[in-house]
């Protein structure tokens, strides 16, 4: 079964370097789209909560956010109960270069899903979900430190 990871694998890796060429005139290096697109779909999310919707860790998403912060694509602002905590808003620059990052996903999906009936469409989403779910489960034991037995 090894085959359709390897597949699963190859979209997503054509399809991430497809985005961060088109994405490169607006200055959005390596996969930082991927924060953008979050932060402005749930504005006021802290990075935890980002970082574990993404599926990386927390240095990874802390880096990535701070080249948004510096570039001046999101602001983080204190939360008014608890000022240890930050929460990430889209910029007005963020907000402007969000609707073009989802027309090339809208058009992604249609490419990648061309030719699928949309019976076909919903039992793939199913199935990557369950998938997703399964994997999900893994992704967190070892987080949290621990060493699967394989």
């Amino acid at each position: 079964m090894t085959e359709a990871l390897r597949e699963i694998g190859m979209i997503a890796r054509a399809l991430d370097s497809i985005s961060n060429i088109e994405f490169k005139s607006f200055d959005l290096t390596k996969g930082q789209y991927l924060y953008l697109v979050r932060i402005c779909e749930h504005p006021g999310i802290i990075q935890e909560k980002l970082a574990e919707m993404i599926k990386v860790d927390r240095t990874t998403a802390a880096r990535a956010i701070q080249k948004l912060e510096a570039n001046g694509f999101i602001e983080r602002k204190d939360d008014p109960d608890n000022l240890k905590i930050k929460k990430l808003f889209p910029s007005e620059k963020g907000r402007t270069v969000y609707p073009y990052i989802k027309r090339e996903n809208d058009y992604s999906d249609e490419v990648a899903l061309s030719g699928l009936s949309d019976v076909e469409k919903d039992i793939l989403i199913s199935l990557l979900r369950r998938v997703r779910i399964n994997v999900e489960k893994d992704w967190d034991f070892v987080k949290k430190g621990n060493k699967r037995i394989y």
